[in-house]
């Protein structure tokens, strides 16, 4: 809440120092108080990193006088996933106007650029936010961002091309340009974004992703990543996260699913939790490992791939295979 809330709802600065005094308020920036007296880190909610994210735009949106969220800060409003766990409060001023703000907010000078209204306030521009945040971002963020952003459908490869022109000359554009390669408008989380280019890394980049398999033209289950094998079986890769995989119908059903899959005897199925698909890149190596182990063909998988019955010499017969 601002100063100028308080005010409008009839507290006084005496009465909200005394709210901050017995801890019921916290201040988190000059004439920004927090009503919630939780600390933040002890906060029990299932949107807890996305909470956090909007937080730190808030703050900045009410710190500074007709603040602008920008960056990152803009993308965590427009519920863009891939951001950092926590962000840098940060905002911009209209026609780039000068003011003194503290409490870790960053005022940003930028170029005039479209805004959108968000709940009263003013935030920039989708391409804009976009283009703002990525010179502040690592690299698997940034793909993560750029993924989703496409996935989701914020951007088209139209807006890609624009989010490119607008990161060029600014400061750090020199290393973001050569991240624009690795997005991928089939990731649908993060932690497929984090496993893809781990296995990219290792060597191991998957011949199809989002692929839907059918029996006799039932379907059996859309999976996330796949690789061919040479003895006309494939591996499939799994990432459960929290938001997709929980609940005990979500539960049955990935069994139902899985059950039906790996009766087929034509997929070798593995999962990885999303925690440590983000944690590291061991899930590239893993899958490496395991594919060496299974003479991975390298050929592309189609969207959809029928298992039907026909013996495995005979479903492989005239496949090409990628030299190793």
């Amino acid at each position: 809440m601002s100063k100028a809330q308080c005010d409008a709802a009839g507290l006084d600065k005496h009465a909200v120092a005394r709210l901050v005094r017995k801890g019921a308020w916290k201040r988190v920036a000059r004439c920004v108080y927090d009503t919630d007296p939780v600390p933040v880190e002890q906060r029990r909610r299932v949107d807890y990193h996305d909470h956090v994210r909007r937080r730190a735009a808030w703050i900045a949106m009410l710190a500074v006088p007709d603040g602008i969220a920008t960056g990152a800060c803009a993308l965590a409003l427009y519920g863009v996933a891939g951001l950092p766990a926590k962000l840098v409060p940060e905002a911009a001023r209209p026609q780039g106007k000068d003011v003194a703000v503290t409490g870790g907010v960053v005022l940003r000078r930028y170029a005039a650029f479209p805004v959108e209204r968000y709940r009263g306030r003013w935030i920039a521009g989708f391409v804009h936010a976009l283009a703002q945040a990525l010179p502040n971002l690592t690299r698997d963020e940034a793909v993560a961002v750029l993924s989703n952003a496409l996935h989701e459908g914020h951007i088209d490869e139209g807006g890609l091309r624009r989010v490119r022109e607008l990161v060029r000359g600014r400061r750090g554009a020199a290393q973001v340009h050569d991240w624009f390669g690795l997005v991928e408008a089939r990731d649908a989380s993060p932690a497929e974004t984090a496993t893809r280019l781990s296995c990219i890394e290792h060597d191991v980049p998957p011949d199809g992703q989002q692929i839907t398999f059918t029996s006799g033209g039932v379907f059996l289950g859309r999976v996330d990543f796949v690789w061919s094998l040479a003895d006309g079986r494939y591996l499939v890769v799994e990432i459960d996260g929290r938001a997709f995989h929980s609940g005990a119908a979500m539960l049955a059903d990935d069994s139902l699913r899985q059950n039906g899959l790996v009766g087929t005897d034509r997929l070798i199925i593995l999962r990885f939790p999303a925690t440590q698909s983000l944690a590291n890149g061991g899930v590239g190596r893993e899958i490496a490992e395991r594919l060496a182990a299974l003479s991975w063909m390298g050929a592309p998988v189609a969207e959809t791939v029928e298992l039907g019955s026909a013996p495995v010499a005979e479903r492989r017969a005239g496949s090409e295979t990628r030299p190793r």
